[in-house]
């Protein structure tokens, strides 16, 4: 009987234990990450201005927005497999265009004037991605955390010219017809330790530092020319030349990881 009663005790203890370890604001809502939230991670730099010029009496406020962490506006955001810890995920994929109509004179000569295009077009394609685990270690509302990411990226660019009026006699000139930056691609790995703050339930205001090693290299590009020479159109390719670069530092060498030391609002959900 007496070893019924350590048991039944043992578990009511045990289960006191756990249940303090869960923080709960004074409505019940857990405060602190749980297994199977997801989160992501904004600038809180808009929020703080909004506050501090509030409580001053600013009369220029403006209302905060959702700003990316970084320039390269890459989404960061973690997946949570338990309370303690986190898989960190960063996104970027843009692929995009733009054309531009430019009015000319037509060399025909004819009255009245009649009009020609001349169109540019840009091209470019920027991917990122980041993966890497995080650990935490608190109970509090104070949160320490810890852990590594690798993060790749690839950059390319072109632009295309068309002309209405055609090289001639009357309309002899060089110019260009495709300017082709080298594609750009790089890979970093990283460590990271930083702290954040549960400021009410599921959000924290935090940063983090880091080091860890880049390696970034752009290929060569090219610039394509046409040139009007005695009756005969020639166009030629000039090479531009590349770079490599390698890092050994600390902190975020890679441009796909979002800035390190910046103040971020991570929202769990």
């Amino acid at each position: 009987m007496k070893k019924n009663y350590l048991v039944i005790a043992f578990v009511f203890i045990a289960t006191c234990i756990s249940a303090q370890e869960v923080l709960l604001s004074k409505k019940g809502e857990p405060i602190l990450p749980e297994k199977g939230d997801w989160a992501i991670s904004i600038d809180a730099s808009p929020f703080l201005k909004y506050a501090g010029n509030f409580i001053g009496s600013n009369g220029l406020n403006v209302s905060p927005t959702f700003n990316f962490l970084s320039g390269n506006e890459t989404i960061l955001g973690k997946y949570f497999i338990d309370s303690s810890k986190a898989l960190r995920l960063g996104l970027r994929l843009g692929l995009g265009s733009n054309s531009q109509t430019t009015k000319v004179f037509s060399d025909t000569y004819s009255f009245p004037a009649t009009y020609v295009d001349n169109v540019s077009k840009v091209s470019g394609t920027n991917i990122g991605l980041t993966a890497g685990m995080e650990w935490r270690k608190g109970h509090t509302r104070l949160q320490g955390f810890y852990g590594a990411e690798a993060g790749l990226a690839f950059e390319s660019s072109n632009t295309n010219y068309t002309y209405g009026n055609a090289l001639s006699n009357t309309n002899p000139s060089t110019r260009i017809l495709e300017n082709k930056a080298g594609s750009s691609f790089g890979l970093g790995v990283r460590g990271f330790i930083g702290a954040e703050y549960f400021i009410f339930p599921k959000m924290a205001i935090g940063g983090e530092f880091g080091w860890g090693v880049a390696f970034a290299t752009t290929g060569e590009g090219k610039t394509t020319t046409e040139s009007w020479n005695t009756n005969l159109v020639t166009t030629s390719a000039t090479p531009t030349g590349g770079a490599t670069r390698f890092g050994f530092d600390t902190d975020n060498l890679n441009s796909v990881f979002g800035p390190a030391g910046t103040l971020r609002l991570t929202l769990h959900f």
